[in-house]
């Protein structure tokens, strides 16, 4: 479920109570603590909470700030649900595979992924890289002993899984988020 800003006075979201994401990876805790992080550190220089104005001039870009961990982790949990949840589908299965083969190899392959589930690394274009190396792996994986147009499959089947959970995300946010205006409403608290 995509943080949707809702302004209330005298209310700030944070953490699940904010947007939920699949229990799946633990994440509600990890992004829980990064906006507490990032909600002090706007908050830091004020010397006092009881000014309305000077409050909601730094809590502006609260939404943006929090954006890359946030949808990171909140894509990543929903990618994992939908590669490792029942299905019928062989692709769906082979990726499943390919995700178990992937984390096995170790080093950069594991460590990758383990950074982004604990909140260390919060890029999403890493999410996007390891997400689509999975996918390549399993292909190559399933390539031998001979090609398939079928087997070939699995590029479509992960990118049906992430595309869709970038979108309600919010790509640009995601990817671009200095390219977005800070208020998301905000400023409708202030003035309440």
């Amino acid at each position: 479920m995509p943080a949707a800003p809702s302004p209330t006075p005298g209310a700030l979201l944070l953490g699940d109570s904010f947007n939920m994401r699949h229990p799946l990876t633990g994440g509600g805790m990890t992004v829980a603590l990064s906006d507490i992080v990032v909600l002090r550190d706007l908050l830091r220089p004020l010397r006092n909470l009881n000014d309305a104005p000077a409050l909601c001039k730094h809590l502006q870009s609260f939404y943006t700030l929090r954006k890359p961990l946030a949808s990171t982790i909140n894509t990543l949990a929903g990618a994992l649900y939908k590669v490792f949840c029942a299905s019928p589908d062989p692709s769906r299965n082979e990726l499943r595979v390919a995700c178990f083969d992937y984390l096995s190899l170790g080093g950069a392959f594991s460590n990758g992924p383990i950074a982004m589930l604990s909140g260390l690394n919060p890029r999403p274009l890493s999410l996007v890289k390891h997400f689509f190396a999975v996918a390549v792996y399993g292909v190559g994986r399933l390539l031998l002993p001979f090609p398939s147009p079928k087997r070939a499959r699995l590029i479509l089947d992960a990118t049906s899984i992430i595309f869709p959970i970038m979108k309600a995300e919010g790509v640009r946010e995601m990817l671009f988020p200095a390219s977005m205006p800070t208020n998301y409403g905000v400023q409708d608290l202030c003035l309440s």
